[in-house]
């Protein structure tokens, strides 16, 4: 993000970026009522209601922004692949409210509001993440079908998705991140724990918009490699954020890795070179995007939106 120090204007990427990320969370909200309006008919009662409070959460929205990126910067055009964008926000909530959990973080606050094991409890809030999974599933299902995708198209979506959401990704991801609290982990260890629990769905966020767009092997290549970039900048840029922000900037408590005595690329590397690390790895995403008939303004904004955004 350029900003003046006198009169914060933002540069044209960013408000790219910033637009980009308001069309998102307008089309994916949208599709998320419309998830919770047909399981309101399927799952009654306590679970029903929090599973709705789950898929009602605020966010930035940002991996579905990365599905728009991608799928308009390999060519596509449909508004359906919103319902692409929503399957990765559910798989992204499923991932917070276990995240959340008294036997995970143990948050009591996520995105400015209460978790959902505290509003309900953490039996209720474990059977959600679980009904999830599927609920994505479903949606991705219905946006393959209105995008006029193939079956497999279909099972190559299903496939990245899944995998990402899986023990291959967050789940392992998370694990490993379990694993390391109160030990000192070389950056070589932090990064495996990262690539898996926030950079595989990132990672899949750019491929599933290729996907969607019947984009060439080369192009999800690229996709692929600049998620992978990018999903470690975000990381690097959320583990300062939670040394430097505030909790009402965060909308969570600030200062968790802390407390629980995690090993972070700050505490690793320190602020202003964590802070250098994150714009390496916006870089090496940018890089990745330079030899592939692939329309970029958006993708390279985003970029730079991750590194610099200030919650």
């Amino acid at each position: 993000m350029v900003r003046s120090d006198s009169n914060h204007l933002m540069a044209d990427g960013e408000t790219d970026a910033v637009a980009l990320l308001a069309e998102a969370r307008h089309v994916v909200d949208a599709e998320l009522d419309r998830c919770v309006e047909r399981l309101a008919t399927t799952v009654p009662g306590t679970l029903g209601t929090a599973l709705a409070y789950a898929l009602r959460t605020p966010g930035k929205r940002v991996r579905p922004a990365l599905v728009l990126a991608a799928y308009r910067g390999a060519g596509g055009r449909s508004g359906a692949i919103a319902g692409i964008a929503t399957a990765v926000e559910i798989v992204h909530t499923y991932s917070l409210v276990h995240d959340d959990l008294p036997c995970m973080d143990n948050d009591d606050v996520r995105r400015g509001r209460p978790t959902t094991h505290r509003v309900f409890d953490p039996c209720i809030a474990t059977q959600v993440g679980y009904l999830l999974v599927p609920v994505a599933g479903e949606e991705l299902a219905r946006a393959a079908g209105a995008l006029g995708l193939s079956a497999t198209a279909l099972g190559a979506l299903a496939g990245e998705l899944f995998e990402a959401g899986g023990i291959r990704g967050m789940v392992g991801g998370q694990w490993l991140d379990l694993e390391a609290e109160r030990r000192s982990l070389t950056l070589a260890e932090l990064t495996a724990v990262h690539r898996g629990k926030t950079g595989a769905l990132i990672r899949a966020a750019a491929v599933l918009g290729g996907i969607a767009a019947n984009a060439e092997p080369a192009v999800l290549q690229a996709l692929r490699r600049y998620g992978e970039a990018i999903g470690l900048a975000f990381q690097v840029a959320d583990d300062v954020l939670d040394a430097t922000g505030t909790s009402e900037e965060l909308g969570k408590p600030a200062g968790r890795d802390a407390a629980l005595a995690k090993s972070t690329y700050v505490s690793v590397l320190g602020v202003d070179a964590a802070r250098a690390e994150a714009v390496r790895h916006q870089q090496c995403a940018v890089a990745e995007l330079a030899n592939v008939p692939l329309a970029t303004t958006s993708l390279i904004a985003l970029a730079r939106y991750i590194v610099t955004r200030p919650s």
